[in-house]
């Protein structure tokens, strides 16, 4: 009877392993472009790789593939089993990496999404001190403004600052930020400086359009939010040209502390209002709902609130 019971166990145990085989040459080959370059990419050969997909798409029912003399194209129902399918085969490698005694550091790609200057000024640094302590871990960084769909995408963590919709996705915030006015002296002598918010709408102004709304900037006094209406030539979708328009006089500019890097230090730019607290914004890791967050992933969270907590940027 023990030995049925092993038998047993052993063809449900090479059925799996034939499932999961399947799947990772699906994806190399989705990823790859075609069977030649997964084969060498998993370390088998090229019939192998093909007989894999073939059995996949047997076993589902559907074609995953569009096949011509040159490359393989996906179909719909390849798509949608991209956009989940390495996901799956990560959180697999996480669970046997957790569970091996022979782990002793973190490895694999971690897939990340963040704003364009948020991504530049901070969090590519963040993620070069991250992977000095864990040199086993591979970083897919993808800089966007729009947020993405972490599940269409195959995004294990984004980061996002501001105000945010968090529908279906969990939130681990790390910390906050402010944003400022500020102006470059070379304004300020040309066409005086602003006593107060309200002074604002005197001015020429530069509209950063990624914020929920642009042209209403708020202050806060003594317990009371102040919100100013403003106006300006200028309309761009980026605090960090938002900061390079104001360091060449062009209007007065309200961006996140972040992004105004040494700009205040060097005198490039002035702060305007030091008795008013500009809008606060949370700076958040965010990730999806209901899924096992892989070791590595908790890991990078962790060592991103503690990072953010010793910045002095914010």
């Amino acid at each position: 009877m023990e030995t049925l019971e092993n038998d047993y166990r052993q063809i449900v145990l090479s059925k799996a392993m034939d499932r999961i085989n399947q799947i990772r040459a699906f994806v190399a080959t989705a990823q790859t472009g075609s069977f030649t370059a997964a084969a060498d990419q998993m370390g088998i050969s090229n019939r192998l790789t093909s007989k894999y997909v073939a059995e996949l798409e047997a076993r589902l029912g559907v074609r995953l593939f569009q096949r011509t003399t040159r490359k393989v194209g996906l179909t719909p129902a390849g798509t949608d089993l991209l956009s989940r399918a390495p996901a799956l085969l990560d959180d697999l490698d996480e669970l046997l990496a957790d569970i091996s005694d022979s782990s002793k550091g973190l490895s694999g790609v971690v897939r990340i999404s963040a704003p364009i200057t948020f991504g530049e000024v901070y969090i590519a640094g963040m993620l070069a001190r991250f992977v000095e302590i864990h040199p086993g871990i591979t970083i897919d960084l993808r800089l966007n403004d729009a947020f993405s769909d972490l599940a269409a995408e195959g995004i294990d963590l984004a980061f996002r600052i501001g105000r945010f919709d968090i529908a279906s996705l969990k939130v681990r915030r790390l910390g906050t930020f402010r944003s400022l006015p500020v102006a470059s002296p070379s304004y300020l002598a040309r066409a005086g400086r602003p006593a107060t918010p309200s002074d604002l709408s005197e001015h020429s102004c530069i509209v950063d359009t990624n914020r929920r709304n642009p042209k209403r900037w708020t202050f806060g006094h003594n317990g009371t939010e102040v919100a100013v209406q403003i106006e300006g030539r200028f309309h761009v979708n980026s605090a960090s040209a938002a900061v390079d328009l104001a360091r060449h006089g062009l209007g007065i500019a309200y961006v996140p502390s972040f992004a105004l890097r040494s700009a205040l230090v060097t005198g490039d730019l002035v702060r305007l209002f030091e008795g008013q607290k500009g809008e606060r914004g949370d700076i958040a890791a965010v990730y999806l709902e209901g899924r096992t967050l892989p070791r590595k992933v908790r890991a990078l969270i962790d060592f991103a609130v503690g990072d953010v907590g010793n910045a002095d940027a914010f």
